[in-house]
């Protein structure tokens, strides 16, 4: 099966985040998945792994999708947000009001999977979303203000 990669460096600038969606939105609506709910929660899922790298880290980090080769509707997309930190994730759990905390939980309940490794001295993050799987609908589990994982450079 032939693999379609793209990739963006995203600096550490949390302003960076609204950059990386708009250009994940155009690669996306490029490989067939436009204006439909599954667009929406890759977006949502690029958002948290983007924000988490950049604002934990205060370092560049390296934006990459992948796309399966074939009918629109088959095929996986992953999602993969690479930094310089080596620490873990590390999952919280928000309570009440929390504004960050919940990052890591959209992650793993939005996407079929997810986890990470070690890349080069870092680590890279990622999720996978299966395109023929029912999506769900990311405006449900948008909240104010929220983050995921920290990390320390």
């Amino acid at each position: 099966m032939q693999v379609l990669l793209v990739q963006l460096e995203v600096g550490p600038d949390p302003a960076e985040v609204g950059r990386a969606r708009r250009w994940a939105r155009s690669r996306l609506a490029g490989s067939g998945i436009g204006d439909e709910p599954l667009a929406d929660t890759l977006i949502l899922l690029i958002s948290e792994l983007v924000t988490n790298a950049v604002v934990h880290t205060g370092c560049p980090a390296v934006l990459r999708m992948l796309f399966g080769a074939g009918v629109a509707e088959a095929g996986t997309v992953r999602v993969e947000v690479a930094d310089i930190s080596a620490r873990p994730p590390q999952p919280r759990h928000a309570e009440g009001d929390d504004t960050n905390g919940r990052g890591l939980e959209l992650v793993d309940g939005l996407a079929d999977r997810w986890g990470w490794q070690p890349e080069g001295a870092g680590k890279s993050i990622w999720c996978e979303v299966d395109r023929g799987a029912p999506a769900v609908v990311a405006g449900a589990y948008e909240q104010p203000g929220v983050r995921g994982y920290v990390t320390a450079p």
